[in-house]
């Protein structure tokens, strides 16, 4: 009975100790692993099966190794009282064991989702950091592009030749080119036209009213012509072109406008119309002339025989003197107008203008009685030697100064100056007074033949065009710029030929 009873003691006396250091020892390689990796459900689920089976151990074998002690003491009945109690215990926690291991289900399904939902969220975010750094580069592209866009739009704004406007719906300008302020006569110390009213530069309301009822009834306006006065209150022709925008864009609706200045072209049209006129009176002139031209010599004729007859103290002297003179001036108009439509090449030299000025200026002086005028001279010593017809260009001189004398009366300043430009290989000379000055209605019409602002009997009205004429047949121009109360600039364009003939001695 002993010699049975010792290897079944030995073995569950040791196997109780075993259990129970292997139990601890699993409890300690789980905590070791649950400190590694603290978020690992595993390492967790481990740990407390570890704590439930540690415990189960140390109730189990704490029971054995209590029932081989009383046992072999003889204190068996006292085993049988905390027989039941050790066995509640180890039932206790092989429940709690149990019940881990059942929990645990519920909690690896809940960690499996939200490994998953980890997974998709981490996708999500490494597909939103994709997008976002596309997006940062896409957001740069499209913002350097639109700058740059913006900056050559900009660019073409600001150094257009026309003039572009921005105007809300009350008319006033919200925006315009700096390049072209100058249009409207604004500079730097006379301000700016933003903020004005659009409606103050126009010469004309009525064309104003068509323009509000053409944008309003069609939306846009192409190619009007209007009368934009500056603000000095000279008058500029402009052709108007613009169109409204109601894009949600723009705060509130506005017209884009673009203003052309065709002045220049109005006044090249004139000169061309008034070219036209010239030509036709021309070929009336000629015609006229000779008529009128054989009647005066033979009037002239006959005065003259008359003349010798008569005793130059008697009365009949004096009258045939008078109708010498005045058939004279008669014929001195007709050859003005035959000069006038004679389409003749002038003969022409080598001319030095400077020198030919001088002798404008001799002439003049020695065959004029009103000395308080002053004439000041510039001259450009670079100017070649120029082939033209010199009787002929000194008689537009001739013109062209006396006009001058005329214009500042009595006491002024008559100025005179020549300059060469190599780039355009022309010479200038200009003829400038400080008089009165020509009125803006009589500009286009002072080279007309017979119109003339000088009272009756102090001038035929035929300088101009003849000059006018003279001028043209050399190639050249004539070009007036006046301003009532500040005087009136001529300025005759000659061109420079390449070779000059010389004078054989």
């Amino acid at each position: 009975m002993i010699v049975t009873f010792w290897p079944i003691w030995t073995v569950d006396i040791v196997g109780s100790i075993l259990m129970i250091i292997f139990s601890f020892l699993c409890l300690k390689i789980v905590r070791s692993l649950r400190r590694r990796d603290p978020s690992n459900v595993i390492w967790t689920y481990l740990l407390r099966v570890c704590f439930g089976l540690a415990g189960f151990a140390v109730s189990r074998s704490a029971g054995h190794i209590l029932k081989q002690i009383l046992l072999l003491s003889g204190h068996g009945s006292t085993w049988d009282v905390i027989r039941p109690f050790s066995g509640a215990v180890n039932s206790f926690m092989f429940v709690l064991v149990a019940s881990v291991t059942l929990f645990f289900e519920r909690i690896w399904k809940i960690y499996r989702q939200v490994s998953t939902d980890k997974q998709a969220l981490q996708a999500a975010h490494e597909e939103l950091m994709f997008l976002n750094q596309n997006l940062e580069e896409l957001v740069r592209e499209r913002s350097e592009a639109l700058a740059l866009s913006e900056k050559k739009y900009r660019r073409i704004f600001e150094v257009s030749r026309d003039m572009i406007l921005v105007v809300n719906k009350e008319g006033l300008i919200v925006d315009l080119n700096p390049a072209r302020c100058q249009m409207l006569g604004f500079d730097g110390a006379a301000g700016s036209p933003q903020g004005r009213d659009l409606r103050s530069f126009f010469c004309r309301e009525e064309e104003w009213r068509g323009l509000q009822n053409t944008l309003d009834n069609a939306g846009f306006v192409l190619n009007a012509e209007v009368d934009l006065c500056r603000l000095d209150g000279t008058r500029m022709r402009s052709l108007l072109s613009g169109s409204v925008d109601d894009q949600p864009s723009e705060k509130e609706r506005t017209i884009h406008l673009l203003v052309k200045d065709i002045e220049q072209r109005r006044l090249m049209q004139e000169q061309m119309a008034q070219a036209d006129r010239l030509a036709s009176i021309g070929q009336l002139s000629s015609g006229i002339a000779h008529e009128i031209n054989n009647p005066l010599s033979i009037i002239l004729g006959y005065s003259q025989l008359l003349l010798r007859q008569a005793s130059p103290e008697t009365e009949r002297h004096q009258d045939l003197k008078t109708i010498e003179k005045h058939v004279r001036h008669c014929k001195s108009i007709v050859e003005d107008l035959l000069s006038f439509a004679r389409r003749s090449e002038p003969k022409k030299e080598t001319v030095n203008l400077n020198q030919a000025i001088d002798d404008v200026l001799s002439f003049i002086h020695r065959n004029s009685d009103n000395d308080k005028i002053e004439i000041r001279k510039e001259y450009d010593p670079q100017i070649p030697p120029l082939f033209l017809d010199e009787k002929k260009i000194k008689q537009v001189l001739i013109n062209l100064i006396m006009n001058a004398r005329h214009a500042v009366g009595k006491t002024g300043v008559i100025r005179l100056s020549t300059a060469f430009a190599p780039s355009t290989r022309e010479v200038t000379i200009n003829v400038s007074d400080d008089g009165y000055g020509i009125e803006a209605k009589n500009l286009s019409r002072i080279f007309n033949p017979f119109f003339t602002t000088k009272p009756t009997g102090e001038g035929t009205g035929l300088g101009l065009s003849v000059s006018y004429g003279i001028i043209k047949k050399h190639g050249g121009d004539i070009l007036v710029e006046s301003k009532p109360g500040e005087g009136s600039v001529f300025t005759v364009v000659l061109p420079v030929a390449s070779e000059h003939p010389e004078i054989s001695p």
